[in-house]
């Protein structure tokens, strides 16, 4: 299957028992302030060990500031798609535009039976996925009314509201051919899960859903390819996403410590890897046509190992790293911005002594932390793709680069420690124990330490990885 070139995106789903609740929203905060994507909820109303899907979606919405939400998946036969479509748009003006809605036909009947809902067949159940869906983009309209005169579902001159404040995307859960062929013609994403759908089996799935899309006009691109993962290190993630068009990976965790690898680790590698191989493929484009005779047993740093020694020179390895600088020269001035802006809104504040504005600077304190902690992540993980992959293979290719790969492992431990400093300094900030003074500091130590690192590393890696390209 292609790689649709989509943009690559990250969450998690921690079970909502009930029994640790606390835990799913301590969970979820970790994984805002990680910097991840999305937090998704399984929706069982039926289940008497976890609580109400939509309830816990609200409330982490209102303990987190960016990370979006979603039910992993709705359960239609007992959520009315007109209160459905209402919850929905609700959490989606409450959170400033974070809800997302997975939804499925139901598959537990007995359950859903005994919960006061129907019992359907599977074409029955497919039918009201489909009026489901025309019935909650009609809410969604927020104009005019809604008129559905279904099978399962009669909505007749409903008035249409409240709209959501974003495209709202629909992602629905298929596996068979019925309703891969719906999430073709009709869905915005298809979220299948590991263990009902295998790696081995996404391809023709997916190709299902192409074909149904190309049938019904759109672009097979437009349909988001969710994967719910369980234990997956960054090269399986990488090889999916270049192999079989998933780029949205929702990974199960059960600690805080699993929430920050997945975010500074696993992530961060993944979008390198996927990166380099979608710029080495833009450059060659007559071999980017043959990628498909790559197994999908190898892993995607043996893809892009085997592909990148089939062309010489390596052109383009060291504009890559150069470009992948560049954002990081970029997210430090950003950070640097912010970090001027929260500067003087504590002046102010201390100036007004207005308790308005004390709150206005208590925000913009944690939205600084948020910030700079996705920036420390992010240039943690590409120090750690550096020291486990790219160096270990420019020591053995042209081991004259010793000394300089010696120096710039070394100049990733200063980084880092400036990194903890960050941190800490942040700690401080947030919780009112200190001012800004030691936050600028750190991010002027920062500022020079790394902006000289990344010129060296340019200075004398950038022909190496022409000549050799990344492992």
């Amino acid at each position: 299957m292609p790689d649709y070139g989509q943009e690559l995106r990250f969450g998690i789903f921690p079970a909502p028992d009930a029994d640790a609740v606390d835990q799913v929203v301590e969970l979820s905060e970790a994984a805002d302030v990680a910097g991840l994507d999305y937090v998704t909820i399984q929706d069982h109303p039926y289940n008497a060990r976890q609580v109400d899907a939509w309830t816990l979606l609200s409330f982490i919405g209102a303990r987190t500031s960016q990370i979006r939400l979603a039910p992993n998946v709705a359960n239609l036969p007992l959520r009315p798609p007109v209160v459905l479509g209402r919850s929905v748009a609700t959490l989606d003006r409450l959170t400033g535009g974070r809800a997302e809605l997975g939804i499925g036909t139901g598959a537990f009947w007995d359950a859903i039976v005994a919960a006061g809902g129907p019992r359907r067949s599977p074409g029955e159940s497919i039918k009201a996925l489909e009026e489901g869906i025309a019935i909650l983009r009609g809410v969604w309209a927020g104009s005019g009314s809604v008129n559905v005169d279904g099978e399962h579902y009669q909505v007749k001159g409903l008035h249409s509201g409240p709209s959501p404040v974003h495209p709202v995307e629909i992602w629905v859960g298929a596996y068979k051919p019925r309703m891969l062929r719906l999430t073709g013609r009709l869905a915005d994403g298809w979220l299948p899960s590991m263990g009902y759908a295998d790696p081995p089996a996404l391809g023709a799935l997916s190709e299902q859903i192409d074909a149904a899309a190309l049938a019904a006009g759109r672009d097979p691109a437009a349909v988001r390819r969710l994967y719910n993962v369980f234990g997956l290190e960054a090269e399986a993630l990488a090889e999916l996403a270049l192999e079989q068009g998933m780029s949205t990976f929702i990974t199960g965790v059960g600690s805080v410590r699993d929430v920050q690898r997945f975010a500074a680790e696993t992530a961060p590698a993944v979008r390198e890897l996927v990166d380099a191989e979608r710029a080495r493929r833009a450059s060659q484009p007559e071999e980017a046509s043959t990628r498909h005779t790559v197994t999908t047993s190898a892993t995607a740093t043996e893809t892009v190992a085997a592909q990148a020694k089939s062309a010489e020179p390596h052109a383009g390895s060291g504009a890559h790293l150069v470009e992948i600088h560049d954002g990081l020269r970029a997210e430090l001035a950003q950070l640097r911005d912010i970090v001027q802006q929260v500067m003087a809104g504590e002046e102010q504040a201390h100036r007004a002594r207005n308790i308005i504005n004390e709150l206005t600077m208590r925000q913009n304190n944690w939205t600084l932390g948020a910030y700079c902690a996705q920036y420390c992540r992010f240039v943690t993980g590409h120090h750690t793709l550096e020291d486990r992959s790219i160096f270990p293979h420019l020591r053995r290719s042209d081991p004259a680069l010793t000394p300089v790969i010696d120096r710039l492992e070394q100049e990733h431990v200063v980084i880092h420690d400036i990194l903890e400093q960050l941190d800490d300094a942040l700690v401080g900030l947030v919780s009112g124990g200190s001012g800004t003074a030691e936050l600028q500091r750190v991010v002027d130590r920062l500022s020079d330490d790394l902006l000289a690192h990344l010129s060296y590393e340019e200075e004398h890696l950038v022909g190496a990885l022409d000549r050799y390209g990344f492992q």
